[in-house]
């Protein structure tokens, strides 16, 4: 053979081999070879997520799923874990978002989400009167709904029955009060064996402490989103603040997560907290690690009724997006009885039904958590408006700074002034 023909040879080898290793993650479509060793072209949905594990492997398994009904399409996973946000951000700044998604952060990225009223009006077998009605606040902007809640948490207080059996402390009821909470706190804390009553983060997502605002009175914004003096550093907000750096500071609770410490979590297995606040994740941790605990709905503040808040996680479709219709059937499947009951522990179910089959209402560890999402019927404050990312920082740094130690109603009035500046427009 002669050295040209070689080269020719060479040339056309590699060209084969770019060729054939170009496609798939880029397109619509992809091949797939059948039992006989045809081929034959697939449509390929891109889906992200934020799982990473044993959770990915659920999403892994629902894709499956909806493959072997939908024998035509490739369901491309796209897990972003950690990096969810600005994989997500970055795909849709670079015109190549995935065709559907997790979501929970409407306000940033709703201008990027198809809006599925006009979907969901046309389909009558979404049966969405079986998923609870409150999780549909999490979902909407300005009335329209940028997507379907696929699962959530509400929040409960885990305790610690051996403790509580130890101190001679009653187990806690649901109806209780944070006096009666405060009072246990005491009790059952003894620092000569480093065991608190109650874990107080050192650093606190505002997010999750709108319950006990709203369980106050008071909130963090106007429920028309353009306010957050009078609100954000209430009387009432302040107290319901100010109740956590208190036991701190008597010595009741202690801080956790912080720097060069442990989190809450590992310390309530470790049976060193008789009380621990947090949603549903840790549940069956704390079951593999055998700690005899309880779950009980939140304490009340005297004379007004119980507040929640909710963890949510919804899935929507990409405005960019060029097969939104099967997008759209994907949408229906991942919150179809049969993926809601594929999907791990780590979300509640979002149906009734599947949570009465389960007798989930009934169980005492997760029948509070139920009880707390007939109670979380409030709207959160990123929601309402949306510079609240920028008003939050503030707010964030002056929950902390109650946790270690400084009076509430001075820091909120201070992060009030700051954060006044970016609540001009709604």
């Amino acid at each position: 053979m002669s050295a040209k023909l070689k080269w020719i040879t060479v040339l056309m080898v590699m060209c084969t081999a770019i060729l054939s290793g170009c496609g798939g993650s880029q397109g619509s479509t992809g091949s797939s070879s059948d039992q006989q060793g045809s081929k034959s072209e697939k449509t390929v949905l891109r889906f992200a997520t934020w799982d990473t594990g044993e959770s990915l492997k659920v999403m892994e398994n629902i894709a499956k799923a909806f493959e072997k009904a939908n024998a035509n399409v490739k369901v491309q996973i796209e897990p972003y874990a950690d990096g969810f946000d600005q994989k997500l951000a970055a795909s849709f700044g670079a015109s190549n978002p995935p065709d559907v998604m997790l979501m929970w952060d409407f306000p940033t990225y709703y201008t990027n989400l198809e809006p599925l009223d006009d979907y969901i009006a046309k389909d009558a077998g979404l049966k969405l009167d079986d998923i609870y009605e409150s999780l549909f606040n999490y979902v909407k902007v300005d009335g329209k709904s940028y997507g379907i809640p696929a699962g959530f948490s509400s929040r409960a207080v885990y305790y610690n029955k051996k403790l509580f059996d130890a101190a001679g402390v009653p187990h806690p009821k649901d109806g209780w009060s944070w006096d009666d909470f405060k009072a246990a706190a005491a009790k059952l804390t003894d620092k000569s064996k480093k065991q608190y009553g109650f874990g107080v983060r050192a650093e606190n997502d505002p997010y999750d402490m709108q319950g006990f605002v709203w369980s106050n009175g008071s909130s963090f914004i106007s429920d028309d989103g353009k306010a957050i003096e009078g609100y954000m550093n209430s009387p009432e907000t302040a107290q319901a603040l100010q109740l956590f750096g208190d036991m701190v500071k008597e010595g009741s609770a202690v801080l956790v997560g912080g720097k060069n410490q442990l989190n809450g979590n590992d310390i309530f297995k470790a049976g060193k907290l008789a009380m621990w606040e947090s949603g549903v994740w840790p549940l069956e941790s704390f079951k593999e690690a055998k700690v005899d605990f309880g779950t009980v709905e939140m304490p009340a503040f005297s004379g007004k009724p119980v507040k929640g808040v909710i963890a949510m996680s919804a899935i929507s479709v990409a405005k960019q997006s060029k097969q939104k219709e099967l997008a759209w059937e994907f949408v229906k499947f991942f919150i179809s009885e049969e993926a809601v009951k594929m999907k791990s522990d780590a979300d509640l179910p979002i149906r009734k039904s599947i949570v009465q089959e389960k007798k989930f209402d009934q169980d005492p560890l997760y029948k509070p958590f139920y009880t707390m999402l007939e109670r979380s019927d409030k709207t959160p404050s990123f929601l309402l408006n949306k510079n609240w990312k920028l008003v939050n920082r503030h707010l964030s740094t002056a929950v902390d700074a109650v946790m270690l130690g400084q009076e509430a109603q001075k820091v909120l009035d201070a992060a009030v002034k700051d954060a006044s500046k970016y609540m001009g427009e709604k």
